[in-house]
């Protein structure tokens, strides 16, 4: 898979690449990254990527034609030429890669999103600026406008550097064991997930969009808390119900909204039943 990023700050990802899983991928080709600085995309002497907004109004505007030309040079067309939008349903000429912008105005990223860029060969971050991206080059080129979280950056790079990191780990081959993509926050359901391991029972139950459980490792006491007896006494179903229960209990704490479209089965409609009578006596 290949990421294009195209910024005006080439230089601010240096450091965040070269370190942990992202480095090792690139090192080892399972995953591309190409930086792509939008002034070389200009034509005068300043080097200018922005300009005022029509119709007044604070900062400045990163203008259509650098980034057109920067899509331009990744042989990236404009979507009505990728997308025959004739065809009922229309049909995409290249599936296999997505322009994607990254504005506060976005859709929320998220893992089932990262999932979704994952199964592609390429993907192309344009990363925003100062009040933003003129919105004709959204219309003419993007294929989705993405936000990483409710609040504002300086700019798209840090939004790009974490859709580049939250969807690489999830190409096989980058992660140590291929597991632990699975069995984490927001991770995939249970039916998703092959039974045993070597014939051993697992201990860890799928998220199916909850939040992860509660991680414990040595010693067993710190600090005058113990790590819970439920992982300690070797029963895998044990292991496996308290993971749960902890699951939804994490959820229904810290984002209740995610219980509205999260797999639920009947065991766990009664488990946070339970939780919400107790917390609310």
């Amino acid at each position: 898979m290949r990421f294009e990023i195209i910024t005006i700050f080439p230089g601010f990802f240096a450091s965040i690449f070269e370190n942990g899983v992202v480095r090792r991928a690139l090192a080892e080709g399972l995953v591309e990254v190409g930086i792509h600085d939008l002034r070389d995309f200009t034509h005068d002497r300043h080097r200018t990527v922005d300009d005022r907004p029509f119709g007044g109004g604070e900062g400045m505007v990163l203008k259509p034609e650098p980034l057109a030309e920067a899509l331009g040079s990744l042989g990236i067309a404009p979507r009505a030429q990728r997308v025959l939008e004739h065809c009922t349903p229309p049909q995409v000429i290249s599936a296999s890669q997505r322009v994607v912008l990254l504005s506060a105005q976005g859709r929320p990223f998220t893992q089932a999103l990262a999932r979704e860029l994952a199964s592609l060969d390429r993907v192309a971050l344009l990363c925003g600026r100062y009040e933003g991206v003129d919105e004709r080059i959204n219309e003419l080129y993007c294929d989705m406008e993405l936000s990483i979280g409710d609040y504002v950056l300086s700019g798209g790079e840090l939004a790009a550097a974490v859709v580049v990191d939250a969807t690489m780990r999830l190409i096989p081959g980058v992660l140590g064991n291929e597991a632990s993509s699975e069995f984490e926050s927001f991770g995939v359901a249970d039916a998703d997930i092959a039974t045993d391991i070597e014939g051993v029972p697992r201990s860890q139950h799928g998220a199916g969009g909850l939040l992860d459980y509660p991680h414990y490792t040595r010693p067993a006491e710190f600090g005058g808390l113990r790590a819970p007896d439920a992982l300690l006494n070797g029963d895998h179903g044990q292991i496996r119900r308290w993971r749960r229960e902890q699951q939804l209990r994490k959820t229904l704490a810290n984002r209740p909204d995610l219980l509205e479209s999260c797999a639920l089965s009947a065991e766990d409609r009664n488990i946070l039943e339970a939780m919400r009578a107790e917390k609310s006596r």
